[in-house]
C-alpha cells in the first residue's frame, strides 16, 4: 500500500509543489497525498493543491472562535483523511496534535537545528540570523515534530557552505535546493521501511 500523507501549508506551497512533481514523475514512489490543509485561503499553495486535484481544506486560526480549536480542527481533518504521516511544509503554526500522532509528524527547517530555530524563526529571518552570526555553514534539517517549535528528534540534515559574498537571497536559494532533495528522500525512506524506521532514526538522534 502507498504511504498516504497529509501536507500542511501556510504560504507559497513550494514544498508541496516539489512533492507533487516527484510523485508524478516517479522519483517519489509509493507515496500519495491524501489531504492538504492550508492555514490561509489566499496563498499560492492553495492554487497548487487545487490544480493538482488534491483534497484541500482551509483552517484559519480565527475559526476557533466559533468552532473547535485550531489544532482540534486540523486533527479532525487528518483523522478523516486516514493518513499515516503528516508533513509540515512551511506551516507557520504550532499544531498541538494528540499522542496518537507522536512520531508521525515531520517538519523541515531551513537551518542546521538545533541552531537558528524556535518560535518566529522561519523564511528569511533564519538566513538573516545565520549571516549575522558569521556561521561557516547552514543547511536544512528534517526532524520529527513535537509540541514545541523546531524541537523533536533530528532525522536527517543537509549542509550548505556559506560563501563570503552570500546574501539572504543567495543563501536561501541554495538551502531551498537542499530542502527539495532532502525532504523527499526522508519521505521515501518512510514509504520503503515504514514508520518504525522513522522512530528508530528519532531514537538514535535522541540518544546521540
Amino acid at each position: 500500500m502507498p504511504l498516504r500523507i497529509a501536507v500542511l501549508i501556510s504560504g507559497g506551497g513550494s514544498t508541496l509543489a516539489n512533492l507533487i512533481c516527484r510523485i508524478d514523475d516517479g522519483r517519489l514512489r509509493d507515496v500519495t497525498i491524501g489531504l492538504v490543509v492550508s492555514s490561509g485561503s489566499a496563498v499560492p499553495g492553495v492554487g497548487i493543491a487545487r490544480e493538482a486535484g488534491l483534497a484541500l481544506k482551509i483552517v484559519h486560526t480565527k475559526d476557533s472562535r466559533t468552532g473547535p480549536s485550531f489544532s482540534a480542527r486540523i486533527t479532525e481533518l487528518v483523522d478523516e483523511a486516514d493518513v499515516s504521516l503528516v508533513v509540515l511544509a512551511g506551516f507557520l503554526h504550532l499544531w498541538r496534535f494528540p499522542a496518537r500522532y507522536a512520531g508521525r509528524v515531520l517538519n523541515i527547517h531551513p537551518a542546521l537545528l538545533p541552531a537558528f530555530g524556535g518560535r518566529g524563526m522561519f523564511g528569511r529571518r533564519v538566513h538573516e540570523a545565520v549571516l549575522a552570526a558569521g556561521a561557516g555553514e547552514s543547511g536544512c534539517t528534517v526532524h520529527i515534530a513535537n509540541l514545541e517549535y523546531d524541537q523533536g528528534p533530528i532525522v536527517a540534515r543537509a549542509r550548505v557552505a556559506l560563501r563570503p559574498d552570500d546574501t539572504v537571497a543567495t543563501l536561501a536559494e541554495r538551502v531551498q535546493a537542499a530542502e527539495r532533495e532532502l525532504y523527499p528522500e526522508v519521505i521515501q525512506r518512510v514509504a520503503e521501511h515504514g514508520l518504525e524506521w522513522l522512530r528508530e532514526r528519532g531514537a538514535a538522534s535522541a540518544d546521540a
